[in-house]
């Protein structure tokens, strides 16, 4: 498969995994906890064995990691190439009755976020891109090619994690820079709200995996913008134990 047709696959099982989530978000569901007492659903279980399954048949010689295998023991070996699955990304979210979580499906080349997608099901939006080839936006409108916008003279529109809100480090981080704007809300959406030229800066100063970042990463590096660790350095992939360092997402840089 060429990247178009893994992009596809992508984009053809995060829109069946969201429907999957919707169906168990109508009827309801149980919050259970895991052992680092991250909230599960059965959302999760389902959505993710759904994306897994796809992924494995239709493209056998990539290796997948996804989150809740991860928990449960299941870790496949990463390789020059491998899938990174967050099926449920904003669990907490989900189980809230907010509609900002994502369905996180990304593909690693050589340790770096190549191309991904990510849905928004209760949105009915769908983002995806290649990086070095575009990004784009679906939704019931259509499709059509997204980019991350420079910086208003203003100041900056910065998105941030509502489950760090109240983090005093996240003031003093800011404090730096001339901010017009802050608005703070859940999942990998915030990458997309920067690839789309919604917003300019994300600072993600918490802790997060692996697959909560490659698909995102992948759309907002596709469509211009840029994701970094605090020091400058590249967000790579396939590191021990898949936690992330912080980071930081901006939109497009001036030339």
């Amino acid at each position: 498969m060429d990247d178009t047709a893994l992009l596809t696959l992508a984009a053809d099982l995060a829109r069946l995994a969201g429907a999957t989530i919707m169906t168990v978000r109508a009827r309801g569901f149980d919050v259970l906890r895991k052992h680092d007492a991250s909230p599960v659903t059965e959302a999760d279980h389902a959505a993710e064995a759904l994306i897994v399954e796809g992924l494995r048949n239709a493209s056998p010689g990539i290796p997948v990691i996804a989150e809740e295998e991860v928990a449960g023991g299941r870790i496949d070996a990463p390789a020059e190439q491998f899938w990174l699955v967050d099926p449920l990304d904003g669990t907490r979210e989900f189980a809230r009755g907010n509609d900002e979580f994502t369905v996180n499906i990304g593909l690693v080349r050589a340790g770096r976020a190549a191309l991904g997608v990510v849905a928004v099901p209760a949105l009915g939006e769908m983002f995806g891109g290649i990086v070095g080839q575009g990004a784009w936006k679906h939704t019931a409108a259509g499709q059509h090619a997204i980019a991350a916008r420079l910086p208003h003279p203003e100041g900056l529109a910065v998105l941030a994690s509502r489950h760090h809100a109240a983090d005093p480090r996240l003031a003093a981080f800011l404090s730096e820079r001339r901010v017009a704007s802050l608005t703070n809300f859940g999942s990998a959406l915030k990458f997309c709200r920067l690839a789309e030229g919604a917003a300019d800066f994300y600072p993600r100063l918490g802790r997060t995996m692996e697959w909560d970042t490659a698909a995102p990463q992948a759309v907002l590096e596709a469509a211009g913008g840029s994701v970094c660790r605090i020091d400058g350095g590249p967000l790579t992939y396939g590191k021990p134990g898949w936690e992330n360092p912080e980071f930081v997402c901006t939109g497009r840089r001036p030339a």
